[in-house]
């Protein structure tokens, strides 16, 4: 096969591939029964901008997170004895650096956290936790506890609720 042939069959596979990926969704069909997306859905929410634009109030455009303050602080807060890898208030999501307790240095954990939402509702966090293990120098990844996730959820939840009746007027 000539080298345009090839990359005339490669193009072919990057338009298929773009295609079939163009058709995928975050969101499962019974999120949006009336066809609406999440977003259109969360447009008239309100709450509290945390970059200014003023707080509060739903239907005007505002310059504040993409995401629910109370959970994007709230997850801050309940992170904050790992070190910071990544933080987008425009996306959601916070990304730790591995951090390893002093008493047990041959294991170390990472978090990464997704805030799906505008609105303050728990379907609308998902926490992540890896765990390694150092053997022989190496650290390979160990199983997590699915126990684990769901009390760190709980704990952003609870710190989330705090500071929205922290808030109240």
């Amino acid at each position: 096969m000539t080298q345009a042939g090839r990359t005339l069959l490669k193009g072919a596979l990057f338009m298929v591939a773009a295609v079939a990926l163009s058709a995928c969704s975050m969101f499962r069909a019974d999120d949006s029964p009336t066809g609406q997306s999440r977003a259109d859905d969360n447009r008239d929410q309100g709450g509290v901008s945390i970059f200014g634009g003023g707080g509060g109030g739903g239907g005007g455009q505002e310059a504040g997170i993409g995401v629910n303050s109370f959970l994007w602080r709230a997850s801050l807060d309940t992170l904050n004895f790992m070190p910071l890898a990544s933080a987008d208030p425009f996306g959601g999501v916070i990304i730790t650096d591995w951090h390893s307790d002093a008493t047990t240095p041959n294991e170390r954990f990472k978090a990464t956290v997704y805030i799906l939402d505008t609105r303050l509702r728990a379907d609308a966090l998902n926490v992540s936790i890896f765990r390694q293990t150092q053997v022989n120098g190496a650290w390979s990844d160990a199983a997590v506890d699915p126990e684990t996730e769901i009390q760190i959820e709980n704990a952003i939840l609870t710190r989330a609720r705090q500071l929205r009746l922290s808030n109240v007027r």
